[in-house]
């Protein structure tokens, strides 16, 4: 295990109201509405920010759209690198509430 991985547990534990899990293979944790606030991806943390947040995060040398799937990047998800380590609580903190917001959609019925 990674010194960064190591943080990301420890980050998940801090973290108020989240539950650890997996998305897209790789852990994660969740706020109580289901939804995923932060990931941990190759050595980074992934997170789900919108506003001054994001604009903060991806100002930072190294940090960029996830992009899970070539060519995809997903526009409120911002890769940190583990550099910044010393930031991620922050990120991490911001992303969990924002993410406490979304709404959970009702499931579709098929017919």
């Amino acid at each position: 295990m990674t010194e960064a991985e190591k943080y990301f547990h420890e980050l998940t534990r801090q973290i108020p109201d989240v539950e650890p899990g997996k998305m897209f293979g790789a852990l994660c944790f969740k706020t109580p509405n289901g939804k995923a606030a932060a990931i941990f991806r190759r050595d980074t943390l992934v997170v789900k920010l919108n506003g001054e947040a994001r604009d903060e995060a991806l100002s930072l040398d190294g940090a960029q759209l996830f992009d899970p799937m070539d060519n995809r990047p997903m526009k409120e998800w911002i890769q940190i690198p583990y550099v910044y380590h010393d930031r991620w609580k922050e990120f991490a903190l911001s992303a969990a509430e924002y993410v406490r917001t979304i709404p959970v959609k009702a499931a579709s019925k098929k017919k």
